[in-house]
């Protein structure tokens, strides 16, 4: 079943280019993971410095592959560095019948 995952963080408002840019890093490596379909960053009109990714996955399990992989948690320990909270998870799947193929 789809997984929709949202990501949200919250970052000091300096350093807006090395966040974005790591952000890309990891949507780029994301993209090449087995199960990845899509994702989008959205950053909040009236507070730019809180900012969510929406990503979309085949399966809960290809998510939760990449979110406990080596590789995404050397990116998201860099990106903490920025935040001013911890990353916040929010994990859907698509639908509304629960199946155990996650």
């Amino acid at each position: 079943m789809i997984a929709k995952i949202i990501i949200k963080r919250r970052f000091v408002k300096e350093n807006t280019p090395q966040i974005l840019s790591l952000l890309n890093k990891i949507r780029s490596i994301a993209m090449n993971q087995t199960g990845y379909i899509s994702g989008e960053t959205l950053m909040q009109s009236d507070f730019p410095e809180n900012l969510a990714v929406i990503c979309t996955w085949q399966k809960m399990k290809d998510w939760e592959a990449w979110k406990n992989s080596e590789e995404r948690k050397t990116y998201e320990a860099m990106l903490e560095i920025y935040q001013t909270r911890p990353t916040q998870y929010e994990e859907y799947l698509l639908g509304t019948s629960f199946h155990n193929d996650q």
